[in-house]
């Protein structure tokens, strides 16, 4: 396991003070099980935890294979629309490195700020109408 029961916490408030900046939603996926593609588990995992329900679709998984430490990250459309796959090749590059370094917790937080920042860019929290349409814990 590359994640502590602290560490989760820590990620888990992460996403919630990311979640804070807009009306975008964001989950971590753990899985110890990965035998294929991380891609296209992710994009399983995707659907099958209901990201794409959200009313502005603008979902984010990360999803993590703890087991071959292999990284996914797919942005629902209207997000991806907007940052280009050019963000998600950068962002997913800076989890590697930190991946490579043993910075497990601290490579998936800078990610989920940075995406947090580019949500709060195209889709800004409207105030006291901003419902957590998704739960921030982290699934597995």
């Amino acid at each position: 396991m590359l994640f502590s029961s602290e560490d989760e916490k820590e990620i888990i408030e992460a996403i919630r003070n990311a979640e804070l900046l807009s009306t975008g939603e964001i989950r971590v996926h753990l899985d110890q099980h990965l035998k294929g593609d991380a891609l296209a588990t992710a994009q399983d995992i995707f659907y099958k935890i209901g990201m794409q329900k959200t009313k502005n679709r603008n979902g984010v998984l990360f999803y993590v294979s703890e087991n071959l430490r292999k990284v996914a990250i797919i942005g629902d459309e209207n997000i991806h629309k907007l940052v280009r796959q050019s963000f998600w090749n950068e962002i997913l590059e800076e989890i590697i490195e930190s991946f490579k370094k043993e910075k497990y917790k601290e490579g998936l937080i800078n990610a989920i700020f940075k995406t947090g920042n580019q949500l709060k860019k195209y889709f800004p929290s409207d105030g006291d109408n901003n419902e957590n349409e998704l739960a921030n814990e982290i699934s597995r």
